[in-house]
């Protein structure tokens, strides 16, 4: 328990034991109003302080005020017990409220524990430790075991395991070494590192986690924004209501005033909004902060709400359903051997960066004399077109192959179907697939189960890749060989076949993905691989690339949503009741108290339950 919540605990227990002694002291008169006024001005007194400075600044109708109000007004209708009663049972509250939104703060505010103090870097043969604004891009740092990475970079020297589990939820750490990309956030738990920074600290992953959380509860949801627009008018209302309970059965009925007026204040107690305003934005950030425990940022509470609404879910392929890691998986030739044919289709591709050269380069394996490649011409979307050792090579897909006027054969294999063709005739091919992620089926299953009416993939890959991979997840619908333009227009489609209440969501990682995680009703975004546009145009971070995710934050969003609806309909239920009752002379100060501190207190306890995420098997 904070220094806070101590100190009013106090505060509560020494006005309890005033308020006994002063009901067991036989005092009449001003000695009673004394007694009693003691333990008032110790629970009370920033109560009533917040009430004036409100009303000095125009902001009168709160829930100081009605407390204020009702309990003054009921020292003045001598009803002194009550008066210290419920202004005590209204910091208990307030305690058990505050105690509350710090438990609910707690996992988001963990987050915040990922900051890096300082990064080490050499300087003179030395090891100085500065802050990570001061480092620059291509500076190499060392990370000792035991400290958070600061900045994020690749690997040079050293193996090690990383804890991600502050950015993931992940607790199995990951194995790292030389060549690896390491992000901010992590903490080196065993060896040295050596690492090269690839993004200075304001671009880095850890600072854009803490400006996503830092900025979430600015975003607030529908139901949010209606419980604060409902208490604006709520309660001038009731005060009015109030008002007029006390005056006019007085004036046109002959009632005696001490009762009117007595009724009027407990309807006054009885229509503190409390138990609306803290329990359903607690129940939101419970949401949010239950789902980034599980390594799922959410950016607001309005996009919880919308996808807790998610029917059509779709899926970008690559480094989304699938790794995005391409492997050779078929080694084709036709004129030469295939240790010949890749050799070639190596060399010539030494000088591209392209997913499919790497994996051409690694299949490879072995180290290229850059000298052996002349007259480099890349070809976009077809290939590249070089010499190797003076022969003219050329290496791509169809369209190249036919521009060359080089007879080529289909593969059987599902892939991505390579060709090299060498001084004008075709030499074989070579079959390169991306691996499908091993949670990938589960999340479409999932999905379903969670009852999710349809999920499509959108890919710019060839048909046969793409219905293979749609085939063995068990997705609805397909749409290959598209554009970042064509996807845009395939998710309008989609959404005009949604019903009015469902919501789109599109789930992808890189950068052309971002026009269409902006366009649907809700984006997800890859974030531990995906790029840095994806994920500042989505709505929603999978902080661990995992695709079951998704079915577990639709969970999370729904939960949060029905503990909204529950509160909303059980705190205006019973205070519709004793406000009746409490008009109709039937309700007592006590009944007053528990239609606001004591559904105040169990609204903000299902409020709770939103914090509480178990991850389904």
């Amino acid at each position: 328990m904070s220094k806070k919540h101590k100190k009013m605990l106090a505060r509560i227990l020494s006005a309890a034991v005033l308020l006994v002694a002063a009901k067991l002291l036989p005092l009449e008169g001003i000695a009673q109003l004394a007694a009693y006024l003691v333990p008032y001005a110790i629970i009370g007194w920033d109560v009533v302080w917040r009430a004036l400075r409100n009303i000095a600044h125009g902001q009168v109708f709160d829930e100081n005020f009605l407390m204020a109000l009702a309990t003054v007004g009921a020292f003045f209708t001598q009803d002194y017990p009550e008066a210290v009663a419920v202004m005590l049972f209204y910091q208990v509250g307030e305690l058990f409220q505050s105690y509350a939104v710090g438990r609910s703060r707690e996992s988001i505010a963990a987050l915040m524990d990922i900051r890096p103090d300082y990064a080490n870097i050499e300087r003179e043969g030395q090891l100085v430790q500065v802050d990570p604004d001061e480092v620059d891009v291509g500076d190499v740092i060392v990370i000792k075991a035991g400290e958070k990475i600061p900045l994020d970079g690749v690997i040079l020297e050293g193996t090690s395991m990383v804890d991600t589990a502050a950015l993931t939820g992940e607790s199995l750490p990951r194995e790292v070494e030389a060549g690896d990309d390491v992000i901010s956030g992590c903490i080196n738990q065993s060896g040295l590192l050596r690492v090269q920074v690839t993004k200075a600290f304001g671009e880095s992953t850890v600072a854009k986690i803490l400006n996503l959380v830092e900025n979430s509860s600015a975003k607030k949801a529908k139901a949010e924004n209606f419980i604060t627009k409902f208490a604006r008018y709520y309660t001038p209302c009731v005060v009015a209501g109030a008002v007029l309970l006390a005056v006019l059965p007085p004036l046109l009925m002959g009632g005696q005033w001490e009762e009117w007026i007595r009724r009027a204040l407990i309807f006054l107690v009885i229509s503190c909004p409390c138990a609306l305003v803290i329990s359903v934005p607690l129940s939101f950030f419970g949401g949010i902060g239950g789902a980034s425990k599980n390594g799922i940022l959410v950016k607001g509470g309005n996009y919880l709400e919308v996808l807790a609404h998610a029917e059509t879910v779709v899926f970008d392929k690559t480094g989304t359903l699938t790794r995005g890691v391409f492997n050779v998986t078929a080694i084709h030739p036709d004129t030469c051997s295939e240790a010949q044919l890749l050799e070639v289709a190596a060399l010539a591709e030494n000088y591209s960066d392209h997913p499919i050269s790497r994996s051409l380069k690694e299949a490879y394996g072995v180290q290229i004399d850059p000298e052996r490649v002349t007259d480099v011409e890349e070809l976009s979307g077809r290939g590249v077109r070089v010499k190797v050792d003076g022969r003219l090579v050329c290496v791509g897909n169809d369209k190249l192959m036919d521009e060359i006027g080089v007879k080529w054969h289909p593969c059987h294999r599902v892939g991505t179907t390579v060709h090299v063709a060498l001084d004008g005739s075709y030499a074989g091919h070579i079959v390169i697939s991306d691996e499908v992620k091993p949670d990938a089926a589960a999340a479409i299953q999932s999905l379903k189960a969670e009852g999710v009416r349809k999920t499509v993939m959108l890919t710019g890959d060839a048909k046969a890749v793409g219905e293979s991979v749609a085939k063995e997840l068990g997705l609805d619908e397909v749409y290959t060989q598209l554009l970042p333009a064509d996807k845009v227009e395939q998710v309008e489609r989609l959404l005009s076949q949604k019903s009015s209440k469902g919501k789109l969501a599109f789930v992808g990682d890189g950068i052309n993905d971002a026009p269409v995680l902006s366009r649907a009703d809700i984006g997800i975004a890859m974030g531990a691989m995906g790029s840095d546009a994806a994920i500042e145009a989505a709505d929603v971070v999978l902080m661990d690339d995992q695709p079951s995710k998704i079915a577990e934050a639709i969970r999370i969003a729904r939960k949060t949503l029905r503990i909204v609806r529950q509160n909303i309909i059980f705190a205006l239920a019973v205070k519709a009741l004793i406000l009746v009752l409490g008009a109709l002379g039937f309700a007592n100060m006590w009944e007053a108290v528990f239609a606001d501190v004591g559904v105040a207190v169990i609204a903000i306890l299902n409020a709770m339950r939103a914090l509480r995420v178990k991850a389904r098997a």
